[in-house]
């Protein structure tokens, strides 16, 4: 058994709907997270920025003696997940590569979607690790850049016509070429999966890269003998951002009120100290 916190990061929100999923998993776990709302998005930055900035969230939760870090957002997955590797004592995981497993054992028709940010895309690294597994799957990517910061923002009601004018305006390739499975490459993307599957049809099958990703840890940690013992556990929320928004949008994505654990923290420096 190991009792020490496991750490999870975002660029910002998206990233607790993994922790809510981990959570539900492993109610046991002390749960680490933190968002970096103060540098958001993540995914409009070039990759050595990109790269930068994980490492100081690296930090942060090394500081915090956890047992493992998971990287909960798909931009610095795709970007710096092997750089982190190499410099952490704990195991790091990441996004990409459970998400990917569970998209090519859940297409029929080898046609998978691809949403995610404009630096993840343009990374690559979805569509690599598809097409060196799969060679004859369809990898259909699109970048949304919008749907991160709609989130961020609280805007994913599916009344909301902001909300369908974004999903009408990235989406027709997908469904064009037929595709049957979508990966949702971003962590904040399940929030908008009601619409977007509205928009797709019911036959086709969503993963979760968040979720995926929890699934993986939760096994990793199980057969390791590294998960808790306690029977229940607490989660400690950080941002680098205004504390009062980041309690307040989290209460519409978790539909609880998470201000009794959320801790301000102040932005990174240049030279990565915390």
């Amino acid at each position: 058994m190991d009792n020490r916190p496991v750490g999870i990061f975002d660029s910002g929100m998206g990233g607790l709907t993994a922790a809510q999923e981990l959570s539900k998993l492993m109610p046991g776990e002390h749960i680490i997270y933190l968002g970096d709302s103060f540098n958001f998005p993540y995914g409009e930055k070039n990759r050595d920025r990109i790269i930068e900035m994980s490492r100081k969230d690296l930090r942060f939760m090394l500081a915090k003696d956890v047992k493992a870090v998971f990287i909960a957002c798909g931009t610095a997955t795709s970007n710096a997940l092997e750089t982190l590797r190499e410099e952490s004592p704990v195991p790091v995981f990441g996004v990409v590569e459970a998400a990917v497993r569970e998209a090519l054992a859940a297409t029929v028709n080898g046609r998978v979607g691809l949403l995610a940010t404009t630096a993840t895309i343009r990374a690559g690294t979805y569509e690599k690790l598809l097409s060196e597994t799969a060679p004859d799957v369809t990898v259909v990517p699109k970048a949304c850049p919008r749907f991160a910061s709609m989130v961020e923002d609280g805007i994913f009601d599916r009344e909301d016509e902001r909300v369908w004018t974004a999903v009408r305006e990235y989406l027709p390739p997908l469904k064009e070429a037929g595709v049957d499975t979508v990966l949702l490459g971003c962590t904040h993307y399940p929030l908008l999966a009601d619409v977007i599957s509205e928009y797709m049809g019911e036959k086709v099958r969503f993963i979760s890269s968040g979720a995926a990703a929890a699934r993986e840890l939760c096994r990793y940690l199980r057969a390791n003998g590294m998960a808790s013992d306690k029977l229940a556990a607490k989660t400690e929320y950080y941002t680098t951002g205004s504390a009062a928004a980041f309690a307040e949008k989290a209460n519409l994505m978790l539909q609880k009120d998470i201000s009794s654990e959320l801790h301000g923290t102040e932005p990174f420096d240049k030279e990565g100290n915390i």
